[in-house]
């Protein structure tokens, strides 16, 4: 017959009292860890949406570089990102930037770039990631051009088309 003090809280094997958690323990330690998790997952988001905006922007600066470089050498823009090399670089979501030389209209395409009020951004080339979603289009007024990471002024802004 079993005893009535037998619970497996006091359940000894040998020397050894075998001890655990209660129902009501397990449940507060799962609520804790699905509140913690719950509030981690949008800080790491914004981080990695913040890294990748930066990713772009350091990425744009650089070409621009590159492509400023090729101007004092040749006394001219290049046609194409693949006159310098930087025809497989890629953006933080693995599409190609976009570069247009507005005199040529040479370059991959997207067009010459215009602000809301459809004035051109740039007078002598246009650079600028698809962002997130890889969807552009050449106004910035557009939904699908808002998260783009676009050079205006020509150069003097680099960021977001939604908020030139």
């Amino acid at each position: 017959m079993i005893s009535s003090q037998f619970t497996p809280a006091n359940l000894k094997i040998g020397q050894a009292s075998v001890k655990g958690f209660s129902i009501y323990e397990l449940m507060i330690a799962v609520t804790v860890l699905t509140i913690l998790i719950a509030i981690a997952i949008p800080a790491l988001r914004t981080y990695q949406n913040e890294r990748d905006f930066n990713q772009a922007r350091t990425d744009i600066l650089e070409i621009q570089g590159v492509i400023d470089k090729f101007y004092v050498i040749n006394n001219r823009f290049p046609n194409s990102l693949n006159e310098v090399n930087l025809h497989t670089r890629r953006d933080p979501w693995g599409n190609s930037y976009y570069y247009t030389n507005i005199a040529t209209g040479g370059g991959n395409g997207g067009g010459i770039r215009k602000d809301n009020k459809l004035q051109p951004v740039n007078s002598d080339y246009d650079l600028f990631s698809a962002g997130k979603d890889g969807e552009t289009v050449a106004n910035f007024g557009n939904s699908k051009s808002f998260d783009d990471i676009v050079r205006c002024n020509n150069g003097s802004y680099i960021g977001l088309a939604i908020d030139y």
